[in-house]
């Protein structure tokens, strides 16, 4: 028997320590009768600037420890909230990466990077132009990453300098959205904004106004899976078309 609870839903996010946006938007977009716990990764340095290779190593180190700890408060569901953790390994490893959370934790596995391709699918998106604070070669593995889902990217846009583990955080709203306006193309059905700590979430609804596209984010897409999964009802604090199709 299913045990009683004072929420309708128990949502659990793996995040890693130096991220400072992913806890507010989950926050933010959260339904009114769900709680949302929050169990902090490590496995990178934050000293270095997170190119594919801590990313890739992030998304391969050890997690049983976290997953012990998420499990505790007994979710109905955890997201694994780093996007270019598993995307730089490509869609094998993060399918594998979302079954080995459901078997350690009980509850329904989501990733960033599963459901951004999730997020573009829903839209119908077959073509888009992606934009992110990563370093171009983890740009590169997100466009593979995309292509390997049936995704065609026409246009990507970076931020044109390095940023460290706090800087992608650091960008603003008007930052992404003009990130966004440069991922722009004529046949961009969709702009993709990549990346759980940037403040993407708050600039969605400017960036679809001006440009008439759907937006799908790393963080609204995990938002708009959990969902969709949980049967959790539509709500005034979710920004985009994207939850029109919940």
């Amino acid at each position: 028997m299913k045990h009683e609870t004072r929420t309708r839903a128990k949502i659990g996010v793996l995040v890693p320590f130096t991220n400072t946006n992913l806890e507010a938007d989950m926050i933010l977009m959260r339904c009114p009768d769900t709680t949302v716990h929050f169990q902090r990764l490590g496995g990178y340095d934050v000293e270095e600037i997170p190119g594919s290779d801590q990313m890739a190593g992030l998304g391969a180190s050890d997690i049983s420890h976290d997953l012990r700890m998420i499990a505790g408060v007994r979710p109905d569901v955890v997201l694994y909230g780093c996007t270019s953790a598993t995307l730089t390994h490509g869609p094998g490893f993060d399918a594998e990466l979302a079954a080995q959370i459901k078997a350690a934790s009980g509850a329904v596995s989501l990733t960033a990077a599963g459901s951004l391709v999730a997020g573009i699918k829903a839209v119908a998106a077959a073509r888009v132009g992606f934009s992110s604070p990563y370093l171009g070669e983890i740009n590169t593995q997100a466009v593979e990453f995309l292509a390997q889902n049936g995704i065609d990217t026409v246009r990507c846009a970076d931020v044109g300098r390095e940023l460290g583990n706090y800087g992608q955080g650091e960008l603003t709203p008007d930052e992404v959205f003009d990130l966004a306006c440069r991922a722009d193309h004529p046949e961009a059905e969709a702009i993709v904004l990549s990346c759980t700590d940037m403040r993407a979430v708050e600039a969605v609804e400017r960036i679809e106004a001006h440009l008439g596209k759907p937006v799908v984010t790393s963080n609204q897409a995990m938002m708009f899976c959990l969902m969709r999964a949980l049967n959790l009802p539509r709500h005034g604090s979710l920004p985009g078309r994207l939850f029109d199709l919940l």
